[in-house]
């Protein structure tokens, strides 16, 4: 069993490659990551760098294994299981041999922490006291937790040769048969909303059940955006059996990746209700569970299993974290974006981290690059526009698509095609050419553009690692894409682990002189914009069905914003700042309720 871990942060996982190795990082300093486990091929040459790099042995698993997917993703877990026992083992001797360390890591620790008092009470007190000390650590430090994620809807089917591979080989379940079958005791987190097929999959492995002594081996987390989300999966998991170990709240718009807007619902208000039903969520999915462990005649957990509730999305403050901890009860808060600015904990290349240091509020935007159909999140000036660019001056727009993990759509192959593939952009452009007539040269520079501007996040994504450590890129030139939250605007240069923790737990600033919204009012700036720009696509008409989504939008925002004002009127926290968000707060209620006017009147004329 592992003692509870000492930080009230975790780093929630980035891009496909951007937190790759982050446990080898920083898992030692009992920091928690998450780690992509959807590109096997990255997987496998990240797990030979590791090896070469400890001097472990390593034999290649090629595309010609049975089941090489699940494969390298279970070596390279087990791979790193290894490394950061091994790095956590030398740590604690270090941490018992040296001062220096020893405060170092101190430093590291949040300023409530019962185990940070008592190693300063050793330090004060002299460090002979080494058996003491290294007995303590034994019992009180831990591991950060090596969690991996599993995007639910990045689940292709697979073929060998023109002959579909059952079920358990599409890309989700290979992932989680490959984690499943690891010998890391953690947690995958599901994002992308419910795969009800890949759900009933968990059902085959029994480290996901609880044993005699009500223990799990490997946990579920839900990455979720509102509480029914919530307690439809987690009721769906519980009726098979399986228990939901965190619930990972994360906002629509204020977060890096893909950006799954909600009806309007705020983080405040959603946290908030969270926070009052979680006892109703407990009792309702363990019902369901006790019921499915005894038709399964399974061990029984005598009373509810632990759950936690976090929450991440463009946090950026000491007093934001510590607020959301506190106002809402939460056992964590998820930093992602402003630790591409660190180093130590993430891999990116040396240019990119540049791009990011220097960008600016407008070099953030939501695009509509990826294949999936979803907005995301983007930043001016990354290497893998100029090439899509080029290619697309030189009439040969689109990806090679050596990888095919978002070959989904199947309008004109069963198999599945890419959207950014060069397949399948040959053939919508051929189309278009033939309506060519049909249309204004704007509306067909419009479709063009609208074709072309997908790109190939399956290498883009994972091109940073490449070029971090030396690694060659074989096949077309992709550059790279990396998909930060717009909150990495106020963050503007390159910074220790130690500055950037030291900032999540108030000890001290590298926002310096920068004049950032607060986290709530960053997130319904987004919402309200967002809106906005749905409302404007109706111009001249709007049904009856467009007008209830409309006005059920509105009303989430507006009661979001009533929530607020309530919320920073009797809180605490937000002192300095509590009169501009109460100015900012009414502010984006008249811009909403101006957009509704406009929006009524369309409606009126249809």
């Amino acid at each position: 069993m592992k003692t509870q871990n000492n930080h009230t942060f975790h780093i929630p996982v980035m891009g496909l490659a951007y937190t790759i190795d982050s446990p080898i990082r920083i898992a030692h300093f009992g920091i928690s990551s998450v780690v992509s486990i959807t590109d096997d091929d990255l997987i496998e040459k990240m797990r030979a760098f590791y090896s070469e790099k400890f001097s472990v042995p390593y034999q290649e698993i090629t595309q010609k294994f049975h089941d090489y997917r699940a494969e390298r993703i279970t070596h390279y877990l087990n791979l790193m299981d290894t490394i950061v026992n091994d790095k956590f083992d030398k740590f604690k001797t270090e941490l018992t041999e040296s001062k220096s360390a020893l405060e170092n890591y101190i430093a590291l620790l949040p300023n409530k922490s019962d185990v940070k008092k008592t190693l300063q009470k050793f330090i004060d007190e002299g460090i002979c006291f080494k058996d003491a000390l290294r007995k303590f650590l034994g019992k009180n430090s831990s591991l950060g937790e090596i969690d991996v994620n599993i995007m639910t809807k990045v689940d292709k089917d697979n073929y060998d040769g023109k002959e579909k591979l059952p079920t358990e080989f599409n890309d989700a379940h290979a992932a989680l048969r490959g984690f499943a079958n690891s010998n890391l005791s953690s947690s995958v987190v599901l994002s992308a909303g419910m795969n009800p097929r890949l759900y009933s999959y968990f059902e085959n492995f029994p480290d996901f059940f609880p044993n005699e002594n009500a223990f799990l081996k490997k946990k579920i987390i839900l990455k979720v955006s509102d509480y029914r989300s919530a307690l439809i999966q987690g009721s769906f998991l519980a009726k098979k059996g399986l228990w939901v170990s965190e619930y990972r709240i994360e906002s629509g718009l204020n977060c890096g990746g893909h950006a799954f807007a909600t009806d309007g619902l705020l983080l405040g208000p959603i946290l908030e209700e969270f926070k009052t039903k979680r006892k109703e969520l407990i009792n309702a999915t363990h019902d369901l569970l006790v019921k499915a462990l005894e038709i399964k005649q399974m061990s029984i957990p005598k009373e509810p299993l632990p759950l936690k509730i976090t929450a991440q999305g463009g946090v950026g403050t000491a007093e934001e974290h510590e607020f959301l901890l506190e106002n809402y009860n939460l056992e964590s808060v998820g930093w992602g974006s402003p630790f591409l600015l660190v180093p130590e904990a993430t891999s990116l290349d040396i240019e990119t981290r540049e791009l990011l240091a220097n960008a600016k509020e407008n070099d953030f935007y939501l695009s509509n690059i990826s294949p999936l159909g979803v907005p995301f999140n983007s930043i001016k000036g990354v290497s893998n526009d100029f090439w899509k660019e080029k290619r697309i001056n030189d009439n040969k727009a689109g990806s090679s698509c050596p990888k095919k993990f978002l070959a989904l759509n199947k309008q004109y192959d069963d198999v599945g095609l890419c959207t950014a593939s060069k397949k399948y952009q040959d053939i919508k452009l051929s189309e278009l050419e033939e309506s060519k007539n049909q249309l204004s040269n704007t509306a067909f520079s419009k479709q063009k553009a609208i074709i072309t501007d997908k790109a190939c996040l399956c290498v883009g994504l994972a091109n940073a690692s490449y070029l971090e450590n030396n690694m060659e890129i074989k096949g077309q030139q992709q550059g790279v894409v990396i998909c930060p939250g717009p909150n990495l605007a106020y963050f503007n240069k390159e910074v220790s682990l130690k500055e950037m923790v030291q900032h999540i737990y108030g000890n001290t600033t590298i926002l310096k002189d920068i004049n950032r919204p607060n986290v709530f009012i960053n997130e319904l700036k987004m919402y309200v914009d967002y809106f906005v720009n749905e409302v404007n696509v109706y111009t001249t008409a709007i049904t009856n069905a467009q007008l209830k989504k409309v006005n059920s939008f509105k009303n989430n925002i507006l009661e979001g914003i009533e929530y607020y004002k309530n919320t920073f009127s009797k809180t605490t926290f937000f002192k300095m700042e509590r009169e501009a968000v109460l100015n900012e707060l009414e502010n984006y209620k008249e811009q909403l309720l101006k957009s509704i006017t406009s929006t009524n009147k369309c409606h009126e004329t249809a």
